[in-house]
C-alpha cells in the first residue's frame, strides 16, 4: 500500500474518524483506525461496537490496500505534519509517514481481528445540516448525565411526516425542539432513543455540508440490532440505538399558563451569572415578577448574598419562585431570540420558557424548555 494526499486533508479526516475512539477501550483493537486505499480514495472507518464513523478522501494512490493503526496517534502525527503533502507506505509491519523532512514510523495492528463495521442504514430523509445542530444543541443540554439513568441519557427522535421532534429530561428539566425534514416516505412515522452525547458530537460535526441524510433501521445488522445512520458529504456514522420506553414527557408542559413575564433574554442571562456566583452548591436563584420588573436574589442569611433587578413586561399576578441557576443558564444558553418568555401556572409547578423576537410578538414555540422550581431555602 502506498498514497500520497493533502496535509489538511489527512489532518481533518483522521481526526473526525477517531472522535469517537474509546478513551480505554474492551480490547486494544478498537483503538485502531482502518485505511483502504484503492481508486484514488481513501476511506478512513473506526468502530467502537456502539458508534462507527467512515470518512471518504481524494488521494493519490500508486499501491492499493489496506492497514489498521493506532488512530489518536495517527490523528496527532497528522497534525503536526507542514503543510506538505504526507506520503504513506505500508512496509512490512510497519507504516512509514513521510511529510517534508518529517518521517515517522507506526506499527501495524492486525486486521483480521478488526470487528466488521455495520451497514448504513437506508435513508429516511434529509434535514438541514445547521438546523439539526442547533436542536440537538438546544435539546441535549436537557439530557441526563447519570448512568445509573441510562434512557435519560439520550435524546428520543420522533418523526412524523415532514416533521421530526427531539425531547430530552434529566426529571428536574425538560427540552423539546421541532423542525422540518424531508421524509424519504411522507407517511413516515417513527422514533428513536440516541445517547444524547453521540449526537450532540454527530450533529457538530456534520455542519461542512448543507444537508444530512438520516437512516433509521431496526433490523438486525452486524455489530447492532437497531441503528441510526448520518452521511453528510464523504462522511458517514452510525450509532446503536437504546432500548426501552422513554417516559411520557409531552404531558408535562401545560396547556396554557396564567400569567407570563417577557425579559430581554441576554440581559437576564448575564444577569442569572452574576446573582449566582453567590449561590452555594444546590441552592437557587430567587425570581421575583411583579409589573413592571424582575428582581433576581441570591445567598441568605450571613452568607455573601447578591441582587439584581431588571425590566420585565408580566402579564398576570404577581408571582415568585426560585430554580437551580445552572439549569437557567443553560436553557437562557441555547435560545436564539432577544427576549425569553416565562409562562406560570403556580409558583410551585414548572415553568416553561419560550422564545420571542418582539416583546409585543407573539412567544417562538419550536424550542420549549421546562424547568422543575426549587424551594427557596433549598
Amino acid at each position: 500500500m502506498k498514497f500520497t494526499v493533502a496535509r489538511d486533508v489527512l489532518a481533518e479526516a483522521v481526526s473526525w474518524t477517531a472522535r469517537a475512539l474509546p478513551v480505554r477501550p474492551a480490547t486494544p483493537i478498537l483503538a485502531g483506525v482502518r485505511i483502504s486505499a484503492r481508486d484514488e480514495e481513501l476511506v478512513l472507518s473506526s468502530f467502537d461496537y456502539e458508534v462507527s464513523a467512515n470518512s471518504r478522501i481524494p488521494a493519490s494512490v500508486e499501491e492499493p490496500g489496506e492497514v489498521l493503526v493506532s488512530g489518536r496517534l495517527l490523528a496527532d502525527i497528522s497534525k503536526s505534519f507542514p503543510n506538505r503533502p504526507v506520503t504513506v507506505e505500508l512496509d512490512g509491519q510497519k507504516v512509514d509517514l513521510t511529510c517534508g523532512s518529517s518521517h515517522f514510523s507506526l506499527a501495524v495492528m492486525p486486521l483480521d481481528e478488526y470487528p466488521q463495521l455495520p451497514s448504513q442504514p437506508e435513508i429516511t430523509g434529509t434535514i438541514d445540516a445547521h438546523a439539526l445542530a442547533q436542536a440537538v444543541q438546544q435539546v441535549s443540554v436537557a439530557a441526563s448525565r447519570d448512568d445509573t439513568l441510562p434512557l435519560l441519557t439520550a435524546v428520543r427522535m420522533e418523526v412524523s411526516g415532514d416533521r421530526m421532534t427531539l425531547l430530552a429530561t434529566d426529571r428536574y428539566r425538560l427540552a423539546m425542539r421541532e423542525i422540518m425534514w424531508e421524509p424519504a416516505d411522507s407517511s413516515v412515522e417513527d422514533a428513536a432513543l440516541v445517547k444524547a452525547r453521540i449526537l450532540h458530537d454527530v450533529a457538530k460535526s456534520m455542519t461542512a455540508g448543507s444537508s444530512v441524510d438520516i437512516g433509521l433501521s431496526k433490523e438486525t445488522q452486524p455489530g447492532a440490532a437497531s441503528l441510526i445512520g448520518f452521511t453528510a458529504g464523504g462522511r458517514r456514522t452510525t450509532s446503536t440505538l437504546m432500548e426501552g420506553d422513554y417516559p411520557p414527557v409531552r404531558r408535562l408542559f401545560p396547556e396554557s399558563t396564567t400569567i407570563q413575564a417577557i425579559v430581554d433574554r441576554q440581559v437576564l442571562l448575564e444577569a442569572v451569572k452574576r446573582v449566582s456566583l453567590v449561590a452555594e452548591r444546590k441552592t437557587s436563584v430567587r425570581l421575583s415578577f411583579s409589573q413592571g420588573q424582575l428582581s433576581l436574589e441570591a445567598g441568605q442569611g450571613d452568607n455573601a448574598q447578591a441582587s439584581e433587578t431588571l425590566q420585565a413586561h408580566v402579564h398576570g399576578e404577581d408571582i415568585t419562585t426560585a430554580f437551580n441557576p445552572q439549569f437557567l443558564i443553560d436553557g437562557l444558553s441555547v435560545m436564539d431570540t432577544q427576549y425569553v418568555r416565562f409562562g406560570f401556572t403556580h409558583p410551585t409547578k414548572p415553568a416553561v420558557l419560550t422564545g420571542q423576537k418582539e416583546v409585543a410578538e407573539g412567544e417562538v414555540t419550536h424550542f420549549k424548555y421546562l424547568i422543575m422550581p426549587i424551594r427557596f431555602g433549598a
